[in-house]
């Protein structure tokens, strides 16, 4: 092993993100290529004839605050339902619980897909040479074709200093750009009228599905011509361009969400960027984005590029699926997860990535269940690649719902339980929701918010800012503590301190007496969140050196947390007893992120445990109709390699890209699941695929940092930079035939300790980063 303390090796090097490249346009969503800004997204489609853009903003938001969602039986029932469920009257306690602990939304709402900006093109003649691309390390959609000798180009951003879309279209030829601007309406109601260059749409997010149809944010948008040369004219309620040079189309929108001023907004963005030209716009937004983008890269397979390489997307996702090999895709896969949480989430963003990101088909918010943000799995997936793969700040606007939920979950945890600090359920929306869900079975969920603000935890132990843990994580953390300090209740077998009632989310089971069962004391999965609640708050007062007091009660109801279970197949309980699942191949297997995020179960700290977690998914996946869904194949990925099986988790994750992932490489829940009647697009599985990634190549637990834990043997050389460890650094790995060819590690924390262990398979390496703050491990042959 050879050691040097100053070496920076290969990861000063930046490798090219990677592009998605198709040679015909979009014929439906699931074609069209992303951007956004952290607010304001598109789905481009490249038309020749028409270039459609599909808008989505993240405020835009049905429904509005209330402070009435609480079932007021709730508080009166609670103590008889827990004697019911004790004493073993399932039937019962279940009838009990539906009629007073879910909650009454009474407008809860849905961020809703905004209008389309659509250009119908005056052309002549078939084109040839098409095609549209979407880079990665520029944020770009370009489609470029030659029609009538003539060679047309455009190109749209989602520009984050600029707050707005552009549009840029240009041709080879002088005086050859006609078309005709128009804003085409979709499901909010609203009013398109056209002026000075400008299509502007009026309206208000409203719809009866999931709010009272009278409340939502009022939306503005206005779509800009600025035309170079030619004649520009408005026709109705659009904008018509004849024989200009080229042109250039901002796209602004605005909400009055939390008071904002949709007209102010809508009109200093546009005067901007106008004033600031094209150019500068597209400048500033690559230079910002590369800063985020380019932190990270990945290579799987060092020689000369496959063949596969050379082809069109959607022709390497086809041929992947039919069994070939394309790392290449992998690693683009890899970076296409970050390129969305780039665009979907920045540290100015309002709000976090919802269901969808930033990109709404429309599909989620006309569901039973909404694009909103659902914090039993699906939002904390959404963030899993921010802070391994060095995006930390894209969880900015995570923290600030956290802190509004923690705010609003105050009364819900005094009104529901007479508990102290706050509690949040398992759906919240743009103002802070914190009862129940409204339906059995996924609607009491009561360590959802406990759940969520885990994501705090994360970021400081990546980068152990004490001022960020004082003054936004442990407020959080310690109210959240006192919660079920006040809440757990003892269970007279054991003695043991539980939660309850409330769902192992989303799944049922089969209780003794027969009944169909959610409602259950004890689920694994509320035990998994107290414990880490308990024990981050534990920690943190000590680092903080405050509320010594509160930690003596810590402990006392640590030590009293029910132990993990396992049951008749082998498998990890979910549940406090042994319960058989009603729904054996359902989606849900919340008590493994005892696994991960949770690190409470491992194969080298509880190899019995860890087992028993294998069995869990492996009963899953192999029972009858198994719900096969992106964020499962995630989950499956990111389990995996906790259990150190890298094969197991590629297996997942090609699964992941291939079987739940679109020809845009867009994750999808599939039609037939959860009521679903088509593939709708979700977030997670893009994020969490690249979550997964990360996790196969480094894992760390703010003591050790461990080098190829989980390197499947189907990438035998490979290499990748800027994937970031708790306790404040960053790594750079190179291998080559399955073995560690060098590593390069510095600190990117003041707080980071300069002295670090690494783990390579069996051997623990004590390093010393030195006064420089870096070394590299090199292995020889």
């Amino acid at each position: 092993m050879l050691i040097s303390s100053s070496s920076r090796d290969f990861d000063d090097r930046v490798e090219p993100a990677g592009v998605l490249r198709y040679t015909s346009p979009a014929t439906r969503w699931f074609e069209a290529l992303p951007i956004g800004n952290g607010r304001l997204s598109g789905m481009v489609y490249g038309g020749t004839d028409a270039e459609t853009i599909g808008l989505s903003e993240s405020t835009a938001w049905s429904g509005a605050p209330s402070e009435n969602d609480v079932n007021p039986a709730a508080r009166e029932n609670l103590a008889r339902i827990r004697e019911l469920l004790f004493a073993g009257d399932y039937a019962a306690a279940q009838e009990l619980s539906r009629e007073s602990l879910l909650g009454r939304p009474r407008s809860f709402g849905t961020n809703l897909p905004l209008p389309e900006v659509v250009l119908r093109f005056e052309n002549h003649g078939s084109e040839t040479g098409y095609e549209r691309t979407l880079d990665l390390d520029t944020a770009t959609v370009k489609t470029d074709y030659v029609r009538d000798g003539i060679r047309f180009q455009r190109e749209a951003i989602a520009s984050n200093p600029h707050g707005l879309i552009a549009v840029r279209l240009t041709a080879s030829a002088p005086a050859c750009l006609s078309f005709d601007l128009a804003v085409r309406s979709g499901v909010i109601p609203g009013r398109i009228s056209a002026a000075d260059a400008t299509v502007t749409f009026d309206g208000h997010a409203y719809e009866t599905m999931h709010s009272n149809g009278r409340e939502g944010v009022a939306v503005l948008i206005r779509a800009r011509v600025i035309a170079e040369g030619g004649k520009v004219e408005t026709v109705g309620d659009g904008v018509r361009v004849k024989g200009a040079d080229a042109a250039t189309i901002f796209i602004a929108v605005g909400t009055d969400w939390m008071g904002a001023d949709p007209s102010s907004t809508v009109s200093q963005l546009l005067d901007r960027a106008i004033g600031d030209g094209y150019d500068a716009v597209r400048s500033a937004h690559v230079d910002d984005h590369r800063e985020l983008m380019r932190r990270s890269s990945l290579r799987l397979g060092l020689e000369a590029p496959a063949a596969a390489a050379t082809l069109p997307t959607d022709e390497r996702h086809r041929l992947l699926a039919d069994g070939g090999i394309d790392d290449e895709l992998v690693a683009l896969y890899y970076q296409y997860g970050r390129y969305l949480t780039i665009a979907g989430s920045r540290k100015n963003s309002p709000l976090p990535l919802a269901l969808q990101g930033q990109w709404n088909d429309g599909l989620a918010s006309s569901a039973s269940w909404t694009n909103d943000f659902h914090l039993d799995m699906n939002t904390q997936q959404n963030y899993w690649a921010a802070e391994p793969t060095g995006l930390g700040e894209c969880q900015e606007p995570l923290f600030s719902l956290i802190e509004l939920i923690a705010r609003t979950g105050r009364g819900t945890a005094s009104e529901m339980y007479r508990a102290q600090g706050w509690v949040a359920h398992t759906v919240t929306n743009a103002w802070g929701y914190t009862a129940p869900g409204s339906g059995e079975g996924w609607g009491l969920n009561v360590t959802g918010g406990a759940w969520i603000a885990l994501q705090l935890w994360e970021h400081f132990e990546y980068n152990r800012d004490l001022d960020f843990l004082r003054h936004r994580a442990y407020p959080v953390f310690r109210e959240a503590a006192l919660f079920f300090l006040t809440y757990l209740v003892a269970e007279p077998q054991h003695g043991w301190l539980v939660a309850g009632p409330s769902d192992s989310p989303e799944n049922w089971y089969t209780a003794p007496d027969g009944t169909r069962s959610s409602v259950a004391m004890g689920n694994t999965v509320d035990r998994v969140f107290a414990e880490a609640i308990l024990r981050i708050c534990r920690e943190a007062s000590e680092l903080l050196d405050v509320d010594r007091d509160l930690r003596a009660q810590i402990d006392a109801v640590r030590d009293l947390l029910p132990p993990f279970q396992i049951g008749r197949h082998g498998q990890l309980q979910e549940w406090l007893h042994d319960y058989e699942e009603a729904d054996p191949a359902h989606r849900h297997t919340s008590h493994l992120c005892a696994l991960y995020p949770e690190r409470q179960i491992g194969p080298r700290t509880t190899p019995e445990l860890a087992r028993a977690a294998a069995v869990t998914i492996e009963r899953r996946r192999a029972a009858p109709g198994w719900e096969q869904t992106e964020w499962v194949e995630a989950n499956f990925t990111v389990y995996y390699a906790r259990l150190l099986d890298g094969d197991r988790a590629l297996e997942h994750l090609t699964s992941l890209i291939t079987d739940a992932s679109e020809t845009n490489l867009m994750s999808f829940s599939a039609g037939g699941v959860a009521g679903a009647a088509q593939n709708i697009y979700s977030f997670d599985g893009n994020a969490g695929g690249t979550a997964g990634i990360a996790e196969m190549l480094v894992q760390s637990d703010g003591k050790t940092i461990e080098l190829l834990p989980a390197l499947p043997t189907a990438w035998p050389d490979g290499e990748v930079s800027g994937l970031r460890a708790k306790g404040g650094y960053e790594l750079a790995i190179r291998w080559r035939r399955g073995r560690l060819e060098s590593a390069h590690i510095r600190t990117i924390s003041a707080a980071a300790r300069p002295r670090v262990t690494v783990r390579l398979a069996d051997e623990f390496i004590e390093l010393d980063l030195g006064t420089v703050g870096e070394a590299t491990i090199g292995v020889e042959a």
